[in-house]
């Protein structure tokens, strides 16, 4: 444990910043994991909102910087090609 007062601050700080990243993170996964079973249930209104949704999701998690920019493009192509190639 740090004995300076600015580093025991940055202990607490990055503890709580790893809590919402990690956080963020999951949600990220759960809104793709919706997408992912709409398609498979073949459900394509809700999975049309799923990847809206998760789509809007990447986009936030590039902002906060818990995912690289490039990984969310790639993603979001990939998704929106599944579902494409599910609606014709």
């Amino acid at each position: 444990m740090p004995n300076i007062k600015s580093a025991i601050k940055r202990v607490v700080v990055s503890k709580n910043r790893t809590i919402r990243n990690a956080a963020a993170k999951s949600a990220l996964r759960t809104s793709l994991k919706r997408f992912e079973n709409a398609l498979r249930q073949r459900d394509m209104e809700t999975a049309q909102t799923a990847l809206r949704s998760a789509t809007r999701s990447l986009d936030k998690a590039v902002t906060k910087g818990i995912v690289h920019r490039n990984l969310a493009a790639r993603k979001k192509s990939r998704l929106t090609k599944r579902y494409n190639k599910a609606a014709m």
